[in-house]
């Protein structure tokens, strides 16, 4: 599921009906901040969050300067996206880096968050950015909990610092004096969790907290725990005074109100997101974007970032020199698919894609298609695969029996590949996604 999919939907039908209309009444407005405070509520977005941001965005959306306006309905949503920007967005948001190495995060959170492998796949983030992070165990409680940091920071391809199950807060200041020894830069610590919160937890935490002075205190909660999210983060917070929060499970089935409530709530930024079960899927929290497809608009600066991570500049311009002169082959759709799988599902790519995010509730992707795609591609060819022209009849049925497919599907393919290669010449030109396809 798109990221935000079910609100994003909610507020494209209440937000068409206002554009549709040349002027705007008092009355028309408030009927549809009516519909944004429901759509709010049922994301299980904080009733008090919802009831103030509703206010604040009818305050200025009855204003002269809307009423009076030739677009009113354009203006309106452009103060939702503002508010909604304002309401998730913080001037601490980034990560803090010490001026004084190694910079010490310590990550909390309940057990079933993913507090675990949310260590690693921060590790991962950061050393994209030159760090050298160290992993420490200090969750000695759950079984085979230091095993599985283990397991996922080999993964990050990144060193585990444990001490079994000794004293947490002393392995804590072990592992950092062993960080400095080393010349590690980042030290992410992973503490215990529990089932629910309790006071022998907070006891534990405050020590490490005391002991190791971190930099960052992040709390790791699930998105879809919904306004159970929120509580749990307003109790840590109280006790440990957290920095910011982690939110895994974003790209799953959630109504996202967790993420438009937590900052309100507590005061403090969420500063990633986890938007897949891969080690790589970690992405900054950038209020704006979020903001952005929420409201349909798509977040062209999010998708150019994954393109350039799953593909090298030199990779970019060769695939645009494909397409300019028309000479684009299955070799280099095979390439592509490759490339894409690697950006993420197809549904959140398309999502990001401004004008196409308000219509994807009727587009139906089967990612297991892909695989089916591939297979009848490897069926064919070399000669194949650089002239596709050729393949009549008895090479189509050749290409089917060898991939375990039908013939049907490989002439499914075969006008799918043709279509591709119009979509991505009319997407290279579009203002700000030149050089993704």
């Amino acid at each position: 599921m798109a990221l935000f999919s079910s609100l994003a939907e909610k507020f494209n039908h209440i937000f068409s009906k206002l554009t549709k209309r040349g002027k705007l009444t008092e009355l028309e407005i408030k009927e549809a901040m009516r519909e944004v405070r429901i759509a709010l509520l049922e994301a299980d977005v904080n009733y008090m969050v919802a009831k103030k941001f509703v206010a604040d965005v009818s305050e200025k959306a009855v204003g002269e300067d809307v009423m009076k306006s030739l677009t009113p309905g354009q203006m309106v949503i452009k103060i939702v996206k503002d508010e909604l920007t304002n309401l998730i967005s913080s001037p601490n948001q980034k990560l803090t880096i010490s001026s004084n190495p190694p910079t010490v995060i310590m990550m909390c959170g309940l057990q079933g968050a993913g507090k675990t492998t949310m260590c690693a796949k921060l590790a991962a983030h950061l050393k994209k950015s030159g760090k050298k992070p160290l992993l420490v165990a200090c969750d000695i409680y759950r079984p085979a909990a230091i095993n599985q940091l283990q397991v996922v920071g080999k993964t990050a391809n990144t060193e585990v610092f444990e001490r079994g199950t000794q004293n947490p807060v002393k392995t804590a200041k072990e592992a950092i004096a062993h960080a400095k020894k080393q010349g590690f830069d980042v030290v992410i610590i992973d503490t215990a969790g529990r089932l629910h919160i309790n006071q022998e937890l907070m006891d534990e935490l405050k020590s490490i907290k005391k002991e190791v002075k971190p930099d960052e205190i992040l709390l790791v909660v699930d998105a879809m725990t919904g306004q159970d999210a929120v509580t749990i983060a307003e109790s840590f917070n109280n006790d440990l005074d957290i920095t910011g929060v982690v939110l895994t499970k974003l790209d799953g089935d959630t109504r996202g109100g967790a993420a438009l409530s937590i900052k309100a709530i507590t005061g403090k930024p969420i500063k990633f997101s986890g938007v897949g079960e891969k080690i790589g899927d970690l992405e900054p929290f950038y209020p704006d974007r979020i903001a952005s497809r929420i409201l349909g608009m798509g977040d062209v600066l999010s998708l150019i970032e994954r393109a350039q991570e799953a593909v090298s500049e030199e990779e970019a311009k060769q695939m645009e020199a494909k397409l300019r002169e028309n000479s684009f082959t299955f070799e280099d759709y095979l390439t592509q698919m490759e490339n894409m799988k690697k950006m993420g599902s197809l549904q959140d790519i398309l999502s990001m894609i401004p004008g196409l995010s308000g219509k994807m509730k009727n587009i139906n992707i089967d990612e297991k298609q892909l695989q089916v795609n591939k297979a009848i591609i490897q069926s064919m060819t070399h000669e194949e695969r650089v002239n596709p022209d050729i393949i009549k009849a008895s090479r189509r049925k050749r290409i089917a029996d060898g991939s375990g497919t039908t013939i049907q599907q490989v002439n499914s393919l075969l006008k799918q590949f043709e279509q591709s290669k119009e979509m991505m010449k009319m997407l290279k030109n579009k203002r700000g996604l030149r050089g993704l396809f």
